[in-house]
């Protein structure tokens, strides 16, 4: 049997410093992409398949407006592919968004947009990463948002399993990703050169790890060493409040003023997690679910309020040195300043308040060094880790073959840490 080693000459990096994708207009909220009639599911479609995605926003300006969208081939790191969009686009390069509603019942006016994608006239014709790109009257320079989304056309295949480490200072904390693939239909690339393997947690894309080359060539079999590179914190599993309702305060509210438009929610103030036992309980992975029994049509008969997130941390005092975001679909995943918490010398809070959808949201409390913004991010002064935590990882396999000019998306697969544990 062939065994070859393969030293990994880099270290597994973060994509950006800033996130390829999002929201540039401030009347936009309530954006989501999943899989058709999946909420909770990443917007990922098979290649030439009878698979769609369901596009949805909230402008709160209440005048109708002309927003178009088309697609942006880009490679596996996310940067703009050589391709002209007449190679990867079938049909129009641009699509007018034709369905609206305007808001009914709810008392915060705002138009509600929705698009089943792909449409027949615009098809993205090749696998790869894509960015929608979404933007008013025609013209690109008028940007509202960006959203990433993944069409792959499956030539590999990835089994994996996640385990703890055997470093026994990580093993009841972090979490070890190891995995396979079989390349048999690429006629034998190179790792080095042909293949791009990414991973990201809970579909933390900004904090994806890149550059991974596999330990082992066994035949048409890559196998990828998670003791190395594929290390990840364990965190708790998400936390998470529902607000599904506009006129009763859920077990999650404090207070609530409801004489105001749109309502002000203050949640119940969150504890520090890092001295607590691991508990299991409903895990939404960091996703948000917009939905309600109070009216038949959630996405323009739902209402908003501004809800505002309070943690505190073990001795109410602002952690030193470091930043507290607040992290889950509802910030879009991302690090910035919509995610920023700011200490209340008052009530010795972190807080942060939110344009918020009725719904059900999930997330957790994360800190950044203050002087190192672009350094990973860290659960270990919020919420404390634990290897038994639910999470999940998606493995993206990108091939360039010699003759192309974009990365083509080969294969993907979602392990989860509470099933996938123990082997192959």
């Amino acid at each position: 049997m062939k065994r070859l080693f393969l030293a990994c000459l880099l270290s597994p990096l973060l994509l950006f410093s800033q996130s390829p994708e999002g929201i540039f207009s401030p009347t936009i909220h309530g954006l989501k992409l999943f899989p058709r009639g999946n909420q909770g599911g990443m917007p990922l479609i098979k290649l030439h398949a009878n698979e769609q995605l369901e596009l949805h926003f909230d402008d709160l300006d209440p005048n109708i407006k002309n927003y178009y969208y088309t697609y942006i081939l880009c490679d596996a790191n996310w940067q703009p592919s050589e391709l002209s969009s007449f190679d990867y686009l079938s049909g129009f390069q641009q699509q007018r968004l034709t369905n609206y509603n305007v808001s009914s019942i709810a008392r915060c006016s705002y138009i509600h947009y929705q698009a089943i994608l792909p449409e027949k006239d615009c098809v993205p014709t090749k696998s790869g990463n894509y960015l929608l790109k979404v933007y008013l009257d025609g013209d690109t320079s008028q940007l509202a948002f960006t959203k990433r989304l993944f069409i792959v056309s499956n030539k590999v295949y990835i089994a994996g399993n996640i385990q703890r480490p055997y470093d026994n200072s990580l093993s009841f904390t972090h979490q070890k990703l190891q995995f396979t693939l079989n390349t048999g239909d690429l006629s034998d690339p190179n790792p080095a050169q042909q293949l791009k393997v990414v991973v990201a947690q809970n579909y933390k894309w900004d904090e994806a790890r890149y550059n991974l080359q596999p330990l082992f060539m066994r035949g048409s079999s890559l196998e990828y060493d998670g003791e190395g590179n594929c290390i990840f914190e364990s965190g708790k599993e998400y936390r998470f409040v529902d607000l599904r309702s506009s006129s009763f305060s859920s077990y999650w509210v404090d207070k609530a003023n409801r004489e105001v438009v749109p309502n002000e929610l203050s949640l119940k103030v969150d504890a520090n997690r890092t001295t607590q036992q691991y508990a299991i309980y409903i895990n939404y992975s960091g996703w948000m679910y917009v939905t309600t029994d109070e009216v038949p049509e959630p996405w323009w008969q739902s209402d908003y309020a501004k809800v505002t997130f309070r943690y505190a941390t073990q001795n109410r005092q602002p952690l030193a040195g470091k930043e507290v975001y607040v992290v889950g679909e509802l910030t879009q995943n991302h690090f910035d300043e919509n995610s920023r918490m700011t200490f209340n010398p008052l009530t010795n809070l972190y807080e942060k308040t939110l344009l918020l959808k009725q719904g059900i949201y999930s997330y957790y409390y994360a800190t950044k060094e203050t002087n190192a913004p672009d350094a990973p991010s860290s659960m270990v002064a919020t919420e404390g880790n634990f290897w038994e935590t639910a999470n999940d990882y998606t493995i993206l396999v990108y091939y360039h073959s010699y003759s192309s000019r974009s990365d083509e998306l080969v294969g993907v697969t979602t392990l989860n840490s509470k099933t996938a544990a123990g082997g192959f």
